[in-house]
This record gives structure tokens, C-alpha cells and sequence, in this order.
């Protein structure tokens, strides 16, 4: 039997047992320790079968695979939802860019295009499931070789075929007729539905792994998926000088709006005629952070598409972009200051604090533009930017959002300012610690259907039966805590 042949098997036999694994670790929600569980169990077979299959792993993304097991571990030690999808989807990335460049190829000299189109090639390689291992690497002929094998295999494939079918209309029939459907459980002692929903989920794990498997250890990956500029895309320096120019005086009017309320304080707020924190915060903080948002694809973009002809060229865009990116980071200032006092008056919340992290990580990649697309190394910048965003996520599981949202809002509380009682019993298990430390001076505090706050948390927490695979750092304190009171 062929190299290539016997990888391939061990992708196919390693996706099914993964499957079973999926059904049984993720099937219970919410995910806690099941998660990391199985990554750690789909991490380990793709090594074991690269060794067993010679792979070589040369390419700077295999790196990405202890990435992928941090965050993890994330899902199993933090309960926000927030949290919790953000170190699912820092498990995707990496994963998926693990397997695009996991085998050869640069990471750190990949542009924006290189990533974004490689990471969506690992997807659709990825969504083939098993069709490509089975059509093109497996040699069937090799496997099917001796009387006995032959039959077998032609028995499997049989088997496969007919699985889909029979439960297909068994469920019909079993939902048509209530006798037939008694039969069907004494008869097997199962409920049907319930076995379709095992075979769905052993189905889907199973198709994604060995996509992902097939994309990281067998497919063709190209080298470079670089876009590039099509001639009759290309603009010269006048457009885009006027583009950039006008942006940069719009900017500067409104940064020299704001120069009065940087540096005048809370005071010059609350003194300006018909101007409340509401009216100079709420709806001003995300309309700046969408600016930020928007500004800096934009001059990525405008240097992808300009045409420099000539060394002058690149010095005007490069003096044009650095201002606006000083612009952007007053702008980016007066946002901060806005949430700052708005944060003073009404206190914390998710969305508050959430925006304010997307800005901090914005402004960390503004500086990371200026130090390699204006010094013309563009190419290092989207890996600057993923290691950024990384770091992002890495220091909202270190902070604990929850607990922090918690604490402020006690603090401001106990100063004798509004406090919102029942919003932070909304929170996650991440803050019930800082609450049962501060129940005493909570106090009996009215909530909906008059619930105080321990007798929310109580229901929340104090009584509920976990299942094992859904075991959290934070669920588990959170019950131990209620449990104590």
C-alpha cells in the first residue's frame, strides 16, 4: 500500500473517531471542558498522523496549533459569552491558518490578501469534508486487494449508502404512525429521533475534521495567493492626494473642535449650553470608533491602489497618511475621553468596555501601520495586526470583563452613586466572586418579580446540576461560592 494511500486512511479513521469524540464532548452545552478536550484530541492526531506519515512541518504556521490549545483552554476557565465566542473564533483562525501554512510558506512576510484568501481556502478545503481524500490521495485499488478486502469494502460502502436512507424514512414512518413507533422502541429500545440527532452531530465533526485534516497534512496548498492590482484599478498621486488631502482637512476641523473639550475637562462639558454627558457621549463614542474602524482599511487600501511613478509619489502619500493617522489617534483620544466620563456618570457595561478594548487594539495596529506600510514594508503588516489581535483577546481572558464590570459598578455604588442592581446579576460566573464578596453591602436591593441580588445569583447558580463535560473554572467557583453563603 501506497504513502499516500495509508495517510489517507489515517485521515479518514482519524475524522470518524473525532466525530464519536465531537458527539460525545459537545453535544452538552454550555461548552466548558469539552472543548479543550477535543481540541487537544484533534491537535494530537494531526501530529501523530504528520509523523506516521512523514510530513514535513516546515511552514511557520504550526506554530499557530499552541495558539489554537490556549484559547482553548480559554472556553473551560471563562464563562462571559463574549469571552467565550472570542477564544472560539481565535481557535478558528489559527487552526485554519495552521493548516494553510502549517506544512511551508511564511507567516510574517504574508500580506493582507495572503491571509484573508488563505484563510478562506483552508475553509473551503475544509467544507470538502472527506470527497477529496477519498477521490484523489486514496487508491482504492491498493485497498481493496484480496478476496476478503474487496468484500468488505464493498459491504461498508453498501452499509453507508443505505444508513441515510433507512433512518430518512424510518423517521418518516415512525412519525406517521404511533404503533409502528412503539414497535421501533420495543423492538430497539431507542428513540429514533435521538439517534439521528448522534448520527448528525458524529456526521458533521467528522466531515469538518477530515477537511481540515486532508487541508493540513495532504492538499496542494499554493505558496502565494497575493491580489494584484489590476492596471485599470491603479490611481495616481493627484487622486489619491485629493482623496487623502480632503479627509486630513475634515479631520483637522473636527480635531479643532474637540482641542476645547480634551483639555477642558468635564467642566467645559456640562458648562456648554444643551450639551449633557448623554448627549456628548453616548452618541458620539461609537460613531468615532466607527471612523477609526473605517480610516484604516481605507489607507490600505488608497496605498494598494496608488501607481507611485516616481519616488516623489510615495513621499506625498506617505506625509498625507501621517497625518491623517495623528489625526486619528486625537480622534481616537477624544473617544476615550468621551466613554471615560460617560463611564463616570452611568458606570460600566459590557459594550462600554468591550468598545474600548477595539480601540485600544486599533490604535496598536495605527502604530504598527506607521512603523511598516509608511517605512514600505507593507508585507509585515498583517502579521503585526493577527499577533495584535491575538494579544487583544489574550488580555480579555486575563482581565475578566465580567468581574471588572462588577467591581467598578459596586465601587460606584458604595461612592453613593445610580447603580443598576439588576443589570450586573446579568453578568457571567466570571463575577460572582466580586458579588459574594460585596453581598453585605448590596444588601436587599429589589430586582424584577422582587428578587434581590443572592436570591438571583442563588437561582442562578446555588442549586443547578452540571454535567461533567460542561465543567468551568468560573461555573464551578460561582457554585461552590452560593453553596458557602
Amino acid at each position: 500500500m501506497g504513502e499516500r494511500t495509508r495517510l489517507g486512511l489515517g485521515v479518514l479513521g482519524a475524522a470518524l473517531a473525532l466525530g464519536g469524540l465531537g458527539d460525545m464532548l459537545l453535544r452538552v452545552t454550555p461548552w466548558g471542558i469539552n472543548f479543550p478536550l477535543w481540541t487537544v484530541a484533534v491537535v494530537g492526531l494531526a501530529v501523530l498522523l504528520a509523523m506516521r506519515g512523514r510530513v514535513g512541518a516546515a511552514g511557520e504556521g504550526r506554530w499557530l496549533i499552541l495558539v489554537a490549545l490556549v484559547f482553548a483552554a480559554g472556553v473551560a476557565l471563562r464563562d462571559s459569552p463574549v469571552v467565550v465566542l472570542l477564544d472560539f473564533l481565535a481557535v478558528l483562525i489559527s487552526l485554519s491558518l495552521a493548516a494553510w501554512r502549517g506544512r511551508s510558506g511564511s507567516l510574517t512576510r504574508a500580506g493582507l490578501s495572503d491571509y484573508v484568501l488563505g484563510g478562506a481556502y483552508a475553509g473551503v478545503l475544509t467544507s470538502a469534508g472527506p470527497l477529496p481524500v477519498s477521490v484523489t490521495d486514496i487508491d482504492w485499488s491498493e485497498v481493496g486487494r484480496g478476496r476478503w478486502k474487496g468484500q468488505a469494502l464493498a459491504i461498508s460502502r453498501g452499509v453507508l449508502l443505505a444508513a441515510p436512507l433507512l433512518i430518512l424514512f424510518g423517521a418518516l414512518f415512525v412519525a406517521a404512525d404511533a404503533i409502528f413507533e412503539r414497535l421501533v422502541r420495543d423492538v430497539f429500545g431507542f428513540d429514533l429521533a435521538e439517534v439521528f440527532q448522534h448520527l448528525f452531530l458524529i456526521s458533521f465533526f467528522a466531515w469538518s475534521t477530515s477537511g481540515l485534516l486532508w487541508a493540513g497534512l495532504m492538499a496542494r496548498v499554493p505558496e502565494g495567493l497575493v491580489i494584484r492590482r489590476p492596471r485599470v484599478l491603479s490611481l495616481g498621486i493627484v487622486e489619491v492626494g485629493i482623496v487623502l488631502g480632503l479627509l486630513d482637512l475634515l479631520f483637522l476641523a473636527f480635531v479643532v473642535v474637540q482641542i476645547r473639550y480634551l483639555f477642558g475637562g468635564a467642566g467645559r462639558v456640562v458648562s456648554t449650553a444643551g450639551l449633557t454627558y448623554a448627549e456628548y457621549a453616548r452618541h458620539g463614542f461609537f460613531e468615532l470608533v466607527t471612523v477609526t474602524a473605517l480610516a484604516l482599511p481605507l489607507l490600505l487600501l488608497a496605498h494598494w491602489l496608488l501607481r507611485t511613478e516616481r519616488r516623489a509619489h510615495e513621499r506625498v502619500f506617505m506625509v498625507l497618511a501621517g497625518v491623517m493617522v495623528g489625526l486619528l489617534f486625537v480622534v481616537v483620544a477624544s473617544a476615550l475621553q468621551r466613554m471615560y466620563l460617560y463611564q463616570q456618570e452611568f458606570g460600566l457595561t459590557e459594550l462600554r468596555l468591550y468598545a474600548t478594548t477595539f480601540m485600544a487594539w486599533i490604535s496598536a495596529v495605527l502604530v504598527w501601520f506607521v512603523l511598516t506600510v509608511m517605512r514600505a514594508r507593507r508585507d509585515r503588516f498583517a502579521f503585526g495586526a493577527l499577533l495584535a489581535g491575538f494579544a487583544a483577546i489574550f488580555a480579555i481572558n486575563a482581565m475578566n470583563p465580567d468581574a471588572m464590570i462588577a467591581n467598578t459598578n459596586i465601587e460606584r455604588m458604595e461612592e453613593g452613586k445610580r447603580f443598576d442592581a439588576y443589570y450586573i446579576t446579568t453578568l457571567s460566573a466570571d463575577a460572582a466572586p466580586v458579588l459574594v464578596d460585596h453581598l453585605p453591602g448590596i444588601g436587599d436591593r429589589r430586582l424584577w418579580r422582587d428578587y434581590t441580588v443572592e436570591e438571583a445569583m442563588r437561582e442562578r447558580w446555588g442549586t443547578k446540576r452540571t454535567d461533567w463535560r460542561t465543567w468551568n473554572l468560573s461555573r464551578s467557583r460561582a457554585s461552590r461560592l452560593m453553596r458557602a453563603v
